[in-house]
């Protein structure tokens, strides 16, 4: 199982920001600034040229709430309440439970950060469990950065954008005086991270709290039962691994967290709609741009690697 062929790559796009040593896309992310550390996972930006009648279809795999600032692209996604086209938008993207195909034509640049568990909760933003696989505009919800999609200037750097998001964000913290999220669901999400395989009876003892206890925090600030969010994790971290966009030398171990090959084969291809094997061979830029970031957050998290220093994939 922890063989892995070199990863299919989408020669007709050119991300900005480069590709890994496998030749898969990049985008430019970081790790917020430190005071924003326990409400932010990561910030990013995706600058991707292609024919202008060219059209991407893709997917979107996030375990977490996202908001996406779409400044060009014809987009669309398929959601838990039907398909929907946007162009340039400002969205609160819940998180995924399995795999949302998602198309773009033209060139796209996306801009935009991942909120931690739990921060929603304490900064009174949307209840995530309303959000499953669905996207909203943020207008529509309480965001704080309802505003950034006339801030954000197309001739402006990268870096810039992400400061401006930051700036946004900053203020709904102060608003809230600094309300942190709950600490059981900030250990759930290193758990998640470490050892997605512990059972959620471990997880809950590891946090110091009754399985119910834990349950109930999972569902108010993950979306779903800790079991769920464990096995997605699993997924994802396997995911990358077959997207070139992990550290390499972990593969083994995280070939291992399933009891053999069918195991993996069936739940890879419940959350992801296909085979491990067709993930592998089949060209998965967004998808790929979205992992990567993943990884160097998980391995940020888990003290693996340091902010700024190069990823194992680069």
């Amino acid at each position: 199982m922890n063989r892995r062929k070199r990863p299919a790559f989408d020669t007709s796009i050119a991300p900005e920001q480069g590709v890994t040593k496998d030749g898969q896309p990049l985008s430019y992310n970081r790790a917020p600034a430190p005071d924003l550390a326990p409400w932010i996972g990561r910030l990013y930006v995706t600058k991707v040229e292609v024919p202008a009648d060219y059209t991407l279809s893709c997917g979107l795999f996030n375990d977490t709430a996202c908001i996406r600032i779409q400044l060009a692209g014809d987009w669309t996604a398929e959601t838990a309440t039907g398909p929907e086209a946007f162009g340039r938008a400002s969205l609160f993207f819940g998180p995924q439970t399995r795999r949302m195909p998602v198309s773009v034509t033209g060139s796209f640049i996306s801009v935009g950060f991942v909120v931690r568990p739990g921060a929603c909760t304490a900064l009174r933003g949307p209840r995530i469990g309303d959000f499953l696989d669905r996207l909203v505009p943020t207008g529509t919800v309480t965001s704080p950065v309802s505003r950034a999609l006339s801030m954000l200037e197309l001739d402006a750097s990268p870096e810039e954008w992400l400061q401006i998001l930051e700036g946004l964000c900053r203020k709904r913290v102060e608003h809230m005086d600094g309300r942190l999220p709950d600490p059981i669901a900030t250990q759930f999400e290193e758990i998640a991270f470490s050892n997605p395989s512990m059972t959620v009876s471990e997880a809950a003892e590891r946090c110091g709290v009754e399985r119910r206890k834990l349950e109930r925090v999972a569902n108010r600030d993950f979306g779903m039962p800790p079991k769920q969010v464990l096995r997605r994790a699993r997924a994802l971290d396997m995911a990358s691994q077959l997207r070139g966009v992990a550290d390499s030398e972990e593969g083994s171990e995280m070939a291992l967290r399933y009891y053999d090959e069918s195991h993996l084969i069936h739940e890879f291809t419940e959350l992801f709609g296909m085979s491990p094997r067709q993930f592998a061979a089949t060209p998965q830029p967004i998808m790929t741009l979205a992992l990567e970031s993943r990884q160097a957050r998980r391995l940020e998290a888990l003290k693996r690697l340091a902010p700024g220093e190069a990823r194992p994939w680069e």
